[in-house]
């Protein structure tokens, strides 16, 4: 019976010694790890070329794609390298659903979307802004192309929604020098369809125009506030055009978002002064953004067209009272004078 006790104790202890152990004891214990490798991100190289990464070494156990596109694993490790056998059409969203493994057989199943390499995007620029709702105006981003290429991948941030998570990707797109696209915040109507073919009268619905590209966002909700920042980004991120947005210079400076966002856009000299180039460190104020006050539903904020472009807030004006020209080229009247 003490035998048994004894058993049942050591039994009791020991289990009660994996249940606590950290993962360097358990792993003397049983004589493998339990710690599951963890994917970080997965990222197109090139037109061919995709890399997954995880926190260690694994091997492929299973590799798909949706749509069903044929590669071949070239490298494992804590990268895995894989090529397809023929490029994807740039931009294109594609979902991969791989299963790795490591050394201590921990496998790990990710299900996760990308967007194929695109290297042809296109020089785009902001252009003009309507930042108030009323009913039936509603909310857009207007984007002028200096250069034309491929918007396919192209991501739009709004630091008010997030500074990670982008708050729109651009679907593969071709696009010509001189284009307009109108990117209208809010879908209430069933003819609001996406132009992402050669048809650019193809949508209706509110502010849709036959002579420009119209792009929407699903829902119903407001998601322009000021003050902001908002930017474009590569697949490198890279960030492509800016803005920064302040409703007047004395209420905004200890603004989270404000702060936040101006920051990032100093760092990487994504916004410069009202004059002149900006100086290394420099952060921009709000009486260095563009200012908002006085905007309505018809009273947009305007890019000056006749400027070359630099992102700067001296560039940009509060158009006059029915101003507002989405798709077309910017009144060039100014609210005030």
């Amino acid at each position: 019976m003490k035998v048994l006790k004894k058993i049942l104790l050591l039994m009791l202890i020991f289990s009660f010694a994996i249940a606590c152990s950290t993962e360097g004891v358990i792993q003397q214990v049983l004589g493998f790890s339990t710690q599951a490798p963890v994917f970080i991100d997965c990222r197109p190289v090139s037109p061919t070329e995709l890399v997954f990464r995880f926190s260690h070494a694994v091997t492929v156990s299973s590799l798909n794609f949706d749509p069903g596109y044929e590669a071949e694993v070239i490298k494992e490790g804590t990268e895995v390298r894989v090529v397809f056998s023929r490029a994807p059409e740039e931009g294109r969203r594609i979902t991969a659903d791989i299963i790795v493994e490591d050394s201590s057989r921990n496998t790990l199943n990710v299900i996760v979307p990308f967007r194929a390499r695109n290297e042809r995007m296109p020089r785009m620029v902001f252009n003009e802004l309507r930042l108030d709702y009323s009913n039936p105006r509603i909310e857009f981003i207007e984007f002028y192309v200096l250069e034309g290429g491929n918007l396919g991948a192209m991501r739009l941030f709004i630091a008010h929604q997030s500074m990670e998570i982008p708050f729109f990707e651009f679907p593969p797109i071709e696009v010509e020098t001189g284009d307009y696209i109108v990117l209208h915040l809010r879908t209430r109507d069933d003819r609001a369809v996406d132009e992402t073919g050669d048809n650019i009268a193809l949508s209706g619905g509110d502010g849709a125009r036959n002579d420009a590209r119209d792009l929407w966002v699903p829902g119903n909700r407001k998601y322009l506030h000021t003050p902001n920042g908002l930017w474009l980004m590569d697949q490198d991120d890279n960030i492509l055009d800016a803005l920064l947005l302040s409703q007047t210079p004395a209420s905004d400076g200890n603004n989270r978002v404000f702060m936040a966002a101006a920051e990032f856009l100093g760092k990487n000299n994504a916004w410069l002064p009202a004059s002149g180039e900006a100086e290394a460190g420099w952060v921009p104020t709000p009486s260095d953004a563009i200012l908002s006050a006085g905007t309505t539903a018809t009273r947009t904020l305007n890019r000056d067209e006749s400027l070359p472009h630099a992102p700067r807030g001296s560039n940009w004006y509060v158009t006059v009272t029915s101003g507002h020209s989405p798709g077309i080229k910017n009144d060039t009247r100014r609210y005030g004078q």
